[in-house]
């Protein structure tokens, strides 16, 4: 299980995400919304933005993605923290206690990148995302 920072930014993550590996190293990994299931849910001309992006330096991950200007507001007011579980069954578990008492903005459900996926907001107004490893998809 993991817990990292997951960053939205107003269409230029890429360029932030080249930014913070220049500053702090390792290896940056991008999922475009072109090509992908999601690529429906971009605005026009979004296609080689950031679906899903993933900085993994010697000091931690950090996460982001370019979120449509309708949907974002500063980027400082973009931060999320992403909880990344390696089951089922503890994303359940995770998203229903996180969610008590607060708002759900995305239902914990299926999608094409995970088997269980979803967002909220908690009860002190905290942004969250709990998500099956990708490994573990794999391996189901």
């Amino acid at each position: 299980m993991a817990i990292n920072p997951y960053i939205r930014f107003n269409g230029n993550a890429e360029e932030a995400l080249g930014h913070y590996r220049d500053a702090l190293g390792g290896d940056l990994q991008i999922l475009r919304f072109a090509g992908c299931p999601a690529e429906g849910c971009a605005p026009e001309g979004w296609g080689q933005k950031v679906l899903h992006g993933a900085l993994q330096t010697n000091v931690g991950l950090i996460l982001a993605s370019d979120t449509p200007t309708d949907q974002a507001s500063s980027p400082a007011d973009n931060i999320e923290v992403a909880v990344q579980v390696d089951g089922e069954a503890d994303a359940e578990r995770i998203f229903a206690k996180l969610s008590s008492g607060g708002a759900v903005t995305m239902p914990l459900t299926e999608t094409f990148f995970s088997p269980k996926f979803g967002m909220l907001v908690d009860k002190f107004g905290i942004k969250w995302i709990v998500v099956t490893a990708v490994a573990a998809a794999a391996a189901a």
